[in-house]
Parts: C-alpha cells; structure tokens; sequence
C-alpha cells in the first residue's frame, strides 16, 4: 500500500482533529534526546525541564479534549439519522484518529446517505482495508468498483484499485490505473514522479512496453485544463523538500510505522494547513505540501512563513503519543523548496 500512502492527502474535516497533528511542537525541542534543550553552554537545564514537564500536562489536557470532542460528535450523530454531512464527517474523523473499526460502520451509514458520492466510497473502502490489516476486502473492492464508476478518474478509488491489480499481478491493469493518477498530476510535481515509479516498476515486473512518462493521451482535455489550474496554484503556494530519520533512531521504527509531513502557520494557530501521509518505508521521503492540500479555509499560500513538521506514528494515531519521532524546519516562505527535515526527537522523552 505504500503507493497509497505517498499519493492520497490525509483530509481533515473537524478542526479538533487537525490541531492533533501538531500537537505541542514546542516538545520537539525540549527532549534532551537531540541535545536541544539546552543552550550552546550547557545552562537553563532545570528550566527547560521544567517548561516541557508543563507542555505536556497541556498536551495531555489537549488530546483529552480531542477525544471527548469526537465522542460528543458520535452521541449528536445517534440523534441526527439523516444528517450526511455530520456522519462524513465523524467517519473522517475516525479514519483520522486511526480509529478504524468504529470508522467503518460511520462509513457505511454516511454512503446510505450519499450513495453517489465516489470520494466518499473510496475512504470507505480504504478504511475497511485498514481493519484488514492493509488489505483489500471483497467488500473494498466492490466499493472501488461503485466509486470508478461514478468518477473514473477518483484519485484514492484509482491508487486504491491500481494496488490491487499490481498485488495480483495485473501489471497492465496497475499501470492502466495509476497512469490516469499520473496524467492529471503536473509534470513537475514529486508525487507524479512516484507515481511514474510505480507505473515503471510495475511494467518492469508485466515486461510490458514503456510508454512516454510525459504523453497525455489517456487524459481528457478537461483533466488537462485541471493539470495546468492545479500546476498554477502549486507555484503559488507549495513548500517541497525532504524528510529523512537520524540513523540514531533507526532502530525505534519499522518500515509500517506511519509519517505524517504538515505544514503550519509560524505566527498564530497550530491548525496544520496542508497534511499528507507516507511510511518510514518511503524514507527518505520527497515531499510536496501545497494548496491543494488545504484542511480548512486557511490554505498555505495565506501564511507569510510555514513551519513544516514530520512525525513517525507507530500506532498511526493522528494524536501524539510518548515514543513518536518528530523533527521539523525552521520557518519558510510559502513556494519554498529543498526544505530538509530530520526526524531526531523523541515525543515525550526526558
């Protein structure tokens, strides 16, 4: 599934969930496990402890608050049968929280509402994959089906569908689905060239015939129209680099364990303004954030400078917890490149 992983967005649709991805970043740089709670001569150790000991009692207080928060939404839905978007929304909710099986029922009922919805059914689909551990039920794949049908170029039910294929050694039917995802990227974007890797490799493995990475004749003219709005918008806002993790902290991963890339705002809220998702398997990890990406009406572009973040989850729980890693950048403008981030703390670490 790590196609999947480096291609889909990981969307938000409560704000409750989004400020978990950031959680207090501030602790990134209070753990003594990276030597940068201290000053360059040793002094204000007590003093840096005593502030992360207060950070976290206020993230403890947070993520509680979160918690509670989507329980509350889960009560209002019981009440509320009809209400498609509050079941969206406590389904994405769910998936975001890594809370899997209580996501799937919120699915189901959400896409009895919304039958049409092939966004919808994707996210369905990949989310009873995830309680299969990672994957594909019949079940899953029949939603694909439904999703495909309802928009052939759906970018997750496409990725989704292309992973199948490539797992049952329909090389052909793999590249058929992921050049669709490639056709409607732009062509200096990072993730068309993973996706372009991914259609090689998959040809490698068929022995089938390379085509022209470049050539577009799959796509309509209006995917065309939607590649140039969207390579316009990245330009305008979009911050690029790489993730990579401390060799010292190799040993605390595993190649499943989850990656979170987000960028926020350097002055004012913590709301993470563009998020996706990859595995400490695509490490080290070439990274595009852009508007495209945007979570809430804030997009990137909006912000003057940007902190971007990485955090390994073991559990692969949006929230924070004690044993992640995490690194970030110092602030950049919006349109940044070569961003270097290095995963080099320990979340929680004294």
């Amino acid at each position: 599934m790590r196609l999947v992983a480096s291609l889909i967005v990981l969307v938000l649709v409560v704000a409750i969930a989004g400020y978990a991805f950031t959680g207090s970043p501030s602790l990134a740089g209070l753990g003594p496990s990276n030597n940068t709670s201290v000053t360059a001569n040793g002094a204000a150790n007590g003093a840096a402890n005593e502030a992360a000991n207060e950070a976290d009692k206020g993230r403890e207080i947070g993520l509680q608050q979160i918690a509670a928060m989507v329980d509350k939404l889960a009560l209002r839905m019981k009440s509320r049968p009809d209400d498609t978007e509050g079941w969206t929304m406590l389904a994405r909710s769910y998936a975001v929280l890594g809370r899997y099986p209580e996501a799937v029922p919120a699915y189901r009922h959400a896409t009895t509402l919304e039958p049409n919805n092939a966004a919808l059914l994707a996210d369905y689909a990949d989310a009873l994959a995830a309680t299969n551990d990672g994957h594909v039920t019949p079940e899953s794949s029949a939603l694909l089906d439904r999703a495909l049908a309802i928009d052939p170029h759906q970018p997750k039910a496409l990725a989704l569908a292309g992973t199948i294929a490539f797992e049952g050694g329909d090389y052909a039917g793999a590249v058929a689905q992921w050049q669709k995802i490639a056709d409607a990227l732009p062509s200096d974007s990072e993730f068309r060239q993973q996706v372009q890797a991914n259609i090689d490799e998959a040809r490698r493995r068929g022995h089938l015939s390379a085509g022209n990475p470049s050539s577009k004749s799959g796509a309509s003219s209006d995917a065309s129209n939607d590649s140039s709005s969207r390579a316009a918008t990245s330009q305008v806002g979009s911050v690029s680099g790489t993730v990579t993790l401390a060799p010292g902290l190799a040993s605390r991963a595993s190649p499943f364990d989850t990656v979170f890339v987000f960028a926020r705002a350097a002055v004012g809220g913590r709301m993470p303004l563009a998020v996706f998702r990859a595995t400490v398997a695509d490490l080290p990890l070439a990274f595009k954030l852009d508007d495209s990406m945007a979570m809430t009406a804030m997009k990137l572009s909006d912000a003057k400078q940007v902190i971007v973040g990485a955090r390994i989850s073991r559990s692969g729980n949006a929230l924070p917890q004690s044993g992640d890693l995490s690194g970030e950048s110092g602030a950049v403008a919006p349109g940044a490149s070569g961003v270097s981030i290095t995963i080099t703390s320990v979340v929680g670490a004294r």
